[in-house]
């Protein structure tokens, strides 16, 4: 019988490191509320375009570095607590699950933190980072998709929806675990739903492009 304990702790401990708000903390040691600037987004782009490139990656960084976490605690889990034999026991396929418990927490809670009154970002940095340890060639497929998309459009948000098809897609075309594939999936639809107002202005021809500003002084 599969035990639901370690899968609940995966998500909780998940959701908290997703509900991290970095791009809130570090805006706010700028000085800025993050809310009331720009788009009032706390992600990573949002922060570059307000405060600059070194504050912008940092919290890409640490937004990214929150799905890692969530993702990989959970293969140092099974190798000590081994998961029941329904699982697999120690199979790393057992780890992958708890990792995707964990990843999709830390989305969650990064795009609805509960110490931000459950605002927060879309969620692409903390999906990019825990997807980057259990799909690492698919990831790599999405991140080229993003790099050629932005550069050729300049659009932010045109790469996010576009590396959010092109990462679940590579995912099935590796014949990767159905189970995997079928939460990517989800978790790209995900990513494209919170991306729906970029979307509409994509096609209205309204949406911004992305244009470097040099660090606040």
């Amino acid at each position: 019988m599969i035990t639901s304990g370690p899968f609940l702790i995966a998500a909780v401990v998940g959701y908290i490191l997703g509900a991290l708000p970095f791009g809130y903390l570090v805006a706010r040691a700028h000085g800025v509320d993050i809310f009331k600037a720009g788009s009032g987004n706390p992600g990573a782009t949002n922060v570059k375009r307000v405060l600059g490139a070194r504050a912008g990656n940092t919290v890409f960084a640490l937004d990214a570095l929150k799905g890692l976490v969530a993702a990989g605690w959970p293969a140092g889990y099974c190798a000590v607590y081994p998961l029941p034999n329904a699982l697999a026991g120690s199979d790393p396929e057992a780890a992958r699950l708890l990792g995707l418990t964990g990843v999709i927490g830390a989305i969650l809670g990064h795009s609805f933190s509960v110490f931000t009154r459950f605002k927060g970002g879309k969620g692409v940095a903390t999906a990019a980072g825990g997807l980057v340890f259990l799909i690492p060639i698919s990831c790599l497929v999405g991140a080229g998709v993003w790099v050629v998309t932005f550069f050729a459009t300049r659009y932010v948000s045109l790469g996010s929806i576009l590396a959010a098809v092109a990462v679940p897609a590579a995912s099935w075309l590796l014949r990767n675990p159905l189970p995997l594939n079928i939460v990517v999936t989800i978790i790209g639809l995900f990513v494209i739903i919170r991306h729906r107002e970029n979307l509409r202005r994509l096609l209205n021809g309204t949406e911004n492009k992305f244009a470097r500003k040099p660090p606040a002084g």
